[in-house]
């Protein structure tokens, strides 16, 4: 059963650093779509084009941005630490195992929960842009025109997974409290015989 429970732990502590640097990945193309149309309607564009109904989406999402580029590198952090702490292959746990776990599973919570508030946020902000006139600034000035949700929408293939393999982290933990006492009870009764 140890070794069951060891392989699980070990995979999940793998898992969780990869999708953390997903989670990363995630934050430096969310913003490609908008970038592509709306980064010069948003205020460089002159005369009657000049603004373009909900463009500034594109200025409001920056400091949301910058934030969960933020999110996703202590979140690998986080994820590392559980390697540095042996997290991954330790047999007993140790205080520092408990605690990295703690830690690990608030930041992926908070962050999952904050980030995806605000990606629903934006992409109903997004969905009030005015892409008819957009079509008509991007035919006339060389500029791509976009109108997609797709990394709003990805957005769950991102963050449900961390959410799920932090509960299993979670239930790994619980899974070896339940062994170690299984075994100490054993080597007890052991003991006494």
């Amino acid at each position: 059963m140890y070794k069951k429970q060891m392989i699980l732990q070990r995979v999940t502590c793998f898992l969780l650093l990869a999708v953390s640097a997903l989670v990363f990945i995630y934050s430096l193309g969310i913003m490609t779509d908008i970038y592509d149309s709306l980064a010069e309607v948003s205020g460089a564009a002159p005369n009657e084009f000049k603004y373009v109904e909900g463009s500034n989406i594109y200025k409001d999402m920056q400091p949301f941005n910058r934030n969960l580029t933020t999110a996703g590198i202590i979140l690998i952090i986080s994820a590392a630490a559980l390697f540095l702490f042996q997290t991954h292959n330790r047999r007993k746990y140790y205080i520092g195992n408990y605690v990295m776990i703690g830690i690990n599973t608030i930041l992926n919570v908070g962050a999952s929960v904050w980030a995806l508030t605000n990606i629903f946020k934006y992409k109903a902000q997004y969905g009030l842009v005015d892409f008819d006139k957009l079509r008509e600034v991007c035919e006339f000035y060389p500029i791509k025109f976009v109108q997609s949700t797709f990394w709003f929408d990805i957005s769950l293939a991102v963050f449900i997974p961390l959410l799920v393999l932090t509960a299993v982290n979670i239930g790994s933990m619980i899974w070896k409290i339940v062994l170690m006492n299984a075994e100490r009870k054993l080597i007890e009764e052991g003991k006494e015989d």
